[in-house]
């Protein structure tokens, strides 16, 4: 096949009703999916849109992500492993879970996860089974989109789920931020720069699991950015570890010479040479000591201006925000600063 969308024009191919997710089912117009499969397609919050081709299967599939795609294999007609390998191929379709429908066997169905298929089921499995199987294959889809691919971490929707379910407890939200990472990127290269970035996600990871256990999560919001959730009693204990620890660690990320140094020369976007000191880190704590939240978008924004405060101060440090509902202005006297290098 040349390309995806050699005969199919995008304004002829209208999308349906954005109320809910669309689900793509690829099959033969004279079959109908077995009454178990179906059974289950049918309870799903999502819209059925029929394809009956590769290049419509994949015009629907690029132009918004569906929930899964159901591509019945049981006939040879329109190449159905083919197309289960040409979705899960493409970068941008290969997240989204392809249920394949093979006939009875093993062959077929070791055909079809040669096919790269995420699930396969056939007409003569046990419905529970069956049932299991495709509820599942959904699951591990959700886990895997939603998680940072460098670190394993959970990302953006898992990180706003983990703030929403702690409105109603003592909570501190933490927003932490690495200083002077681009310099370091462009000195040392991006894969150096990727190996910090997993080295700080461990640093989290470990300090909130050993320090508050199941009570703590930590997410990666993208970069050089990360989230993590605490209860609010155990803000000192945790961001002093964190940032005491990092500063430990840090110095051994760069080259003997600049190490020593304490810095290095880099360029600015100029092209002006500027001394470039190593990596810190800034915390930005939110809490709801004095503050009522009701959605965790609000959480968002105070965390990120809470960072960027963090920032304008030296060294490896996390600001906790103190002020009320009622007071909202930035003031120095209502914020207090810990952590900070000496």
């Amino acid at each position: 096949m040349h390309g995806y969308l050699p005969q199919i024009e995008m304004t002829d191919q209208p999308l349906p009703s954005p109320q809910l997710p669309i689900a793509l089912l690829l099959q033969p117009q004279e079959s109908a999916l077995p009454p178990v499969i179906a059974a289950w397609v049918g309870h799903q919050p999502v819209t059925v849109v029929p394809v009956a081709s590769i290049d419509e299967l994949m015009v629907y599939a690029l132009r918004s992500r569906p929930r899964f795609v159901v591509i019945d294999g049981r006939s040879a007609e329109g190449n159905p492993l083919s197309a289960c390998r040409t979705v899960k191929r493409d970068p941008y379709t290969g997240v989204v879970p392809v249920i394949y429908v093979a006939p009875d066997g093993v062959r077929p169905r070791v055909e079809a996860l040669d096919a790269l298929a995420d699930d396969v089921v056939s007409a003569g499995m046990d419905e529970t089974e069956c049932h299991a199987t495709l509820r599942h294959a959904l699951v591990r889809s959700d886990r895997d989109v939603n998680v940072h691919p460098s670190t394993r971490l959970p990302g953006a929707p898992a990180i706003h789920d983990a703030i929403r379910d702690r409105l109603d407890t003592p909570f501190a939200c933490c927003y932490a931020d690495l200083d002077h990472f681009k310099e370091f990127n462009d000195r040392y290269s991006y894969v150096e720069g990727d190996r910090v970035i997993r080295l700080l996600a461990a640093l989290l990871h470990d300090a909130v699991r050993g320090l508050v256990g199941d009570e703590g999560f930590v997410g990666h919001i993208g970069g050089d950015d990360f989230i993590f959730l605490i209860p609010r009693d155990r803000v000192d204990d945790v961001c002093s570890e964190i940032v005491q620890t990092f500063d430990t660690l840090i110095a051994y990320q760069y080259s003997e010479h600049d190490r020593r140094a304490g810095y290095f020369f880099g360029k600015d976007r100029r092209g002006q040479l500027h001394r470039v000191p190593l990596m810190t880190l800034s915390i930005g704590v939110v809490t709801n000591a004095r503050r009522t939240f009701t959605h965790s978008a609000a959480v968002s924004v105070l965390a990120t201006e809470m960072k960027t405060y963090a920032k304008t101060l030296p060294g490896s440090v996390y600001a906790i925000d103190r002020r009320t509902d009622d007071r909202t202005e930035m003031s120095t006297s209502q914020l207090t600063e810990t952590g900070a290098r000496q």
